[in-house]
């Protein structure tokens, strides 16, 4: 989901700055709520399950594509999915995203530990080989949204305090805050503030127990998606993993605090426009590997709570700084 958010500011950039521009969003059904806020744009959902699963349904996806007369293709992706596609469509113009395999390959392997291209630049890159304008430094974002009934409801009778969302959960055990941890971070910022915990259906059970107090309310399992990206519109300030609550919050031009495990932001997925010091990273003089991969999902032995070595105190002075500015 990290990888469709970021998306956002680069097409909200490509719409205002080209004029009569139409784009045609490919993406799974569940996405859709995603692009909704954006003028301009359909969707054509993929089904990689059932409909568009393997090479037949993939030839029978390129069929109805074709239809469409599109001037070009973006692939955003570039994975063997998508390559199949750009066969289909040889003689198109059919344009792909670099991804920097191999600067990647060397950040991890420790060869260069430096600050890789973001991933929305990347993206931007895409679009300025068709010769649109594509610029992302000077961005306007989503709107805000109205509050859901549900949050509405628990905000009755409560006085108004600046709303703070956190999402303690990622793909991958070493992107994750240790929970003993976070239950600190939570009890000390929600004295005076009012906290949000966002995260899946499965994730309810252990939210539910970082509930402390009055001043802290679980969304898991209570809202659909287009009701939590109008929550998240209307936070203060987001603190999340490397995941993509983080992107989501940042199209809103949401104050992001991320906390990275194995992986970090030299890789190019830190949350749009936010300050480097908004990243907490662990203590890199004990873990000296990190980022062990790009995306979390292999770390020598004794790495799996890196994150622990950013202390609760060191998170919980930087949000009441961030909320300060």
């Amino acid at each position: 989901m990290g990888d469709v958010a970021m998306t956002i500011p680069v097409l909200k950039a490509i719409l205002t700055q080209n004029k009569n521009l139409q784009i045609t969003i490919l993406t799974r059904a569940f996405f859709i709520p995603i692009f909704k806020e954006l003028p301009g744009v359909s969707i054509i959902t993929i089904d990689t399950e059932n409909k568009h699963k393997g090479i037949a349904g993939l030839y029978k996806l390129y069929k109805a594509l074709k239809k469409e007369r599109f001037f070009a293709i973006v692939d955003l992706h570039n994975v063997l999915r998508t390559n199949i596609l750009k066969l289909f469509f040889f003689g198109k113009n059919f344009y792909q995203i670099n991804k920097g395999r191999q600067e990647k390959k060397d950040l991890i392997s420790g060869k260069k530990k430096v600050q890789l291209q973001s991933t929305h630049e990347r993206y931007a890159a895409v679009f300025k080989k068709i010769g649109l304008t594509a610029e992302i430094e000077n961005p306007t974002f989503l709107e805000k949204q109205p509050l859901p009934k549900e949050i509405v409801a628990f905000f009755k009778n409560k006085s108004t305090k600046q709303l703070i969302g956190i999402a303690p959960f990622a793909a991958h055990k070493g992107k994750i805050y240790p929970l003993k941890q976070l239950k600190i971070v939570i009890e000390k910022i929600s004295k005076n503030h009012t906290v949000l915990l966002f995260g899946g259906k499965n994730d309810a059970t252990q939210l539910e127990q970082l509930v402390i107090n009055e001043n802290i309310f679980s969304i898991a399992g209570k809202l659909n998606f287009t009701a939590e990206l109008h929550t998240i519109s209307n936070l203060d300030l987001m603190l999340s993993m490397d995941s993509g609550n983080g992107h989501l919050a940042a199209n809103y031009g949401v104050k992001v605090l991320t906390i990275w495990g194995v992986t970090h932001p030299f890789a190019g997925f830190a949350p749009f426009n936010q300050p480097i010091g908004y990243a907490l990273t662990p203590d890199l003089n004990q873990f000296p590997k990190i980022p062990t991969s790009i995306y979390g999902n292999t770390y020598p032995k004794g790495y799996e709570n890196a994150a622990g070595s950013i202390s609760p105190e060191q998170v919980v002075k930087k949000i009441e700084k961030a909320l300060k500015n």
